[in-house]
């Protein structure tokens, strides 16, 4: 006869880490995708106006940044479910607004204020419910033991999965079923991720607020003691302004220049997902074997050759064969910057110092939002082009600078 272990209160049903972790970040993901790249295209639909596009993809970047100070402690404090719950929920009603909304209003002023309150209002209300999965999968992680590695490894695979459909089917429904159609879709994931959100099983206790600026600080400190992750973040923020202005500056190349759909520009973003999936399998085998330095050396020279191309390129194939080959050279230097911070940064401040490094990774962003707002689009081509030589400069500097540092030099990862 079996005994019974506990109180009756205590055993009540447990969810499922595919029930609890895997279906709300799936969806999740897939609602954040689809904002994160299809609103810009919504921006230049209505409007018709490549400043406007890029204005609405630095709005999108701006309240991130600002929510990030903040978001961690919201968790924190009322716990990972509460969250993601109401941004979920909220960003919801936020697109369906938009979705009866936009149908009503001619284009002009009134189109064009709600496009960027939408494009501002999801960019917080997705960082914080992002910032609620991760943290979710952070504690199903540390749950999971020795096999936290699975768990980690499902969660990478459903973000590249949702970044791999969402833009896509972002600007397929954009072109099909227009705004309300993709707006509706994406509250639909939101929803969903918000029906999802499983109870916490365990108590937390509240903790006294944290000053934003006191964990900046920390991270500052412990990233000015590492110069080997400074150089390596610095290269890598210089990189990425040249990747947020092709993001930024995409919708108006291939619809305004080359002369193709909405749906044509999802696709780009959807083949680059595969390319940087690809490098980072890749990557992580040939940095046991040929260690961190050389892969990370040739990932930078794949970034930077292939973003010095992309301005001379006047055939959409070329273009997408090129950002292509861009994501996949960023995929290999995000694993070596993942691996170089696990190894370098001390756990008692791993959390804040990994936060400064995500804020200066994500600042070059808005910055492109804004370039390709104030840049005419016939001159779009010499800024990229510029950009690309900045960011060959800075990754060459970095690594480098990188070549003699135990960090990247052992093999074995």
């Amino acid at each position: 006869m079996r005994s019974r272990v506990g109180p009756r209160h205590a055993r009540q049903p447990v969810p499922t880490v595919l029930r609890g972790i895997y279906l709300p970040r799936s969806t999740d993901a897939a609602a954040s995708a689809m904002a994160t790249y299809g609103i810009p295209l919504l921006v230049l639909a209505t409007t018709d106006s490549a400043a406007l596009t890029g204005l609405a993809f630095a709005l999108e970047w701006v309240p991130r940044l600002g929510t990030f100070t903040f978001a961690g402690a919201l968790v924190d404090r009322h716990g990972t479910t509460a969250v993601l719950r109401l941004a979920s929920a909220g960003r919801a009603l936020v697109v369906l607004a938009a979705a009866f909304i936009l149908p009503t209003q001619a284009a002009g002023y009134g189109t064009t204020v709600t496009v960027m309150l939408l494009a501002a209002s999801t960019g917080i209300l997705t960082e914080c419910s992002y910032l609620a999965a991760e943290t979710a999968g952070g504690i199903a992680g540390r749950e999971a033991g020795e096999r936290a590695h699975r768990v980690q490894s499902v969660l990478l695979g459903i973000d590249q999965i949702a970044t791999l459909g969402g833009p896509a089917l972002a600007g397929l429904l954009l072109q099909r079923a227009h705004a309300a159609g993709m707006l509706i879709v994406i509250a639909a994931f939101s929803l969903l991720t918000s029906l999802l959100a499983p109870r916490q099983r365990h108590q937390r206790t509240p903790a006294g607020p944290q000053p934003a600026l006191s964990g900046l600080h920390t991270g500052w400190t412990t990233l000015r003691a590492l110069p080997a992750l400074g150089w390596l973040v610095t290269g890598l923020a210089i990189s990425n302004l040249t990747v947020g202005l092709l993001q930024a500056a995409t919708p108006v190349i291939v619809v305004k220049q080359l002369g193709h759909s909405p749906a044509d520009v999802g696709l780009i973003w959807s083949a680059a997902a595969i390319a940087s999936l690809l490098a980072v399998a890749l990557c992580r085998r040939a940095i046991e074997r040929f260690g961190l330095w050389p892969i990370g050396a040739v990932s930078a020279t794949i970034a930077a050759s292939a973003c010095m191309a992309v301005s001379f390129t006047d055939s959409y194939g070329t273009y997408l064969a090129l950002i292509a080959v861009l994501m996949a050279g960023e995929g290999g230097l995000t694993v070596v910057l993942r691996t170089v911070r696990s190894r370098l940064i001390p756990a008692p401040v791993f959390g804040a110092t990994l936060s400064l490094t995500i804020l200066l990774l994500l600042l070059p962003f808005p910055l492109a939002g804004a370039l390709v707002a104030t840049v005419p689009p016939a001159q779009l081509g010499h800024v990229i082009t510029l950009c690309a030589a900045l960011q060959a400069l800075g990754l060459f500097a970095a690594f480098a600078r990188l070549c003699t540092a135990p960090a990247l030099r052992t093999s074995s990862v």
